[in-house]
């Protein structure tokens, strides 16, 4: 069953449009695909950091710790879902544009995006944001997506590796992770302060 808005809302910690796409986002897969990912057989690949992708790991269960989700953040609106094991899929790309905005409104975001967090304008922006976010949630699927089904190679699965000490800080790291500097295993930041000693 899949999670409503509200459950969405409760682990992201506020609701927003960046959420609200997310979350439709991951209706769209579901529907699509199938069920959310008990373990790595659904495969999320994002290209953004946005409030969305909270809404596609409580959705869609394609998780960073579980490594079936993949962040490129090329700042698109774009994401797809491949299933193991064929890698068969889906590419969701965002077309929405939404209802245009009054004057007033305009004016608002424009003395936000200078600083301006007096109390009118902060509630004159969070109303903005909730009239788009019940437009998202509201709206049909074809209205706001593009989706191409699609065929694609799958990252590499998950992968327990050993940890080595750092030679440098003594800090624990995953094997493949380790660079080796003058013949000791150092963790990368240590490398690369190896590489730029401070003077």
């Amino acid at each position: 069953m899949m999670k409503t808005f509200e459950e969405v809302v409760r682990f992201h910690g506020h609701a927003c449009p960046g959420l609200a796409f997310g979350f439709r986002v991951a209706e769209a897969t579901l529907t699509t695909l199938g069920d959310r990912a008990q373990d790595e057989e659904l495969v999320a690949i994002v290209e953004n950091r946005s409030c969305a992708v909270d809404a596609i790991q409580a959705v869609c269960g394609c998780t960073l710790g579980k490594g079936n989700l993949v962040v490129r953040d090329y700042g698109k609106q774009v994401y797809t879902f491949l299933k193991r094991p064929d890698g068969a899929g889906i590419r969701i790309s965002v077309i929405w544009n939404g209802p245009t905005e009054d004057a007033a409104t305009t004016a608002l975001w424009q003395q936000f995006f200078k600083g301006d967090r007096t109390p009118e304008v902060m509630r004159g922006i969070r109303a903005a944001k909730g009239r788009k976010m019940q437009a998202i949630l509201k709206a049909e699927l074809n209205e706001l997506f593009e989706i191409r089904e699609i065929q694609e190679t799958l990252p590499e699965a998950a992968r327990v590796w050993p940890s080595i000490r750092c030679a440098a800080c003594g800090e624990k790291t995953m094997e493949p992770m380790i660079q080796t500097v003058a013949e000791q295993p150092l963790c990368i930041p240590c490398a690369e302060a190896n590489k730029h000693p401070t003077r």
